[in-house]
């Protein structure tokens, strides 16, 4: 289940989000979309950097064993709706695609994939699920065509 706390007045494509975590996923993923502020606030908090980012995810790490019964969620996820707009724009897609490609790169990070030191494990997997959702360019391929 994608439990929701919407802090914009953005209107979330909640059936989409919901459809791409179903198909990573059957733990409960929580998203948060806020503005700039909010989450540069958890970026200087929780990566030393008193800057705006797109997306940051916190993965729940715990020992605890996991049942049908009780199940803690996968993670947390946070994007701002204020990149989500920027960036479409720039990349000439909609708002509900750029936020699905933030929502699926942020996810994928829950879930233990790392592109900053993989072998392009989490490129591969994130460019099958876009494909799969008939999404435009990744956040990692938008990133390596820049740099």
């Amino acid at each position: 289940m994608l439990n929701i706390e919407n802090l914009t007045d953005y209107s979330v494509p909640i059936k989409m989000l919901e459809n791409i975590a179903n198909s990573l996923t059957s733990r409960d993923i929580d998203l948060t979309l806020c503005y700039n502020n909010t989450i540069q606030a958890y970026n200087k908090e929780h990566r030393q950097k008193n800057q705006p980012t797109d997306v940051l995810s916190f993965p729940i790490e715990n020992d605890l064993i996991v049942s049908d019964e009780f199940a803690l969620p996968l993670g947390s996820i946070v994007i701002s709706v204020d990149y989500v707009t920027k960036n479409a724009k720039e990349f000439g897609h909609s708002s509900d695609d750029e936020l699905a490609l933030l929502f699926i790169h942020g996810l994928l990070h829950i879930l233990g994939y790392n592109h900053e030191i993989d072998n392009g494990e989490m490129r591969k997997k994130e460019a099958k699920i876009i494909k799969g959702f008939g999404l435009p360019k990744s956040l990692i391929v938008r990133t390596e065509e820049e740099g």
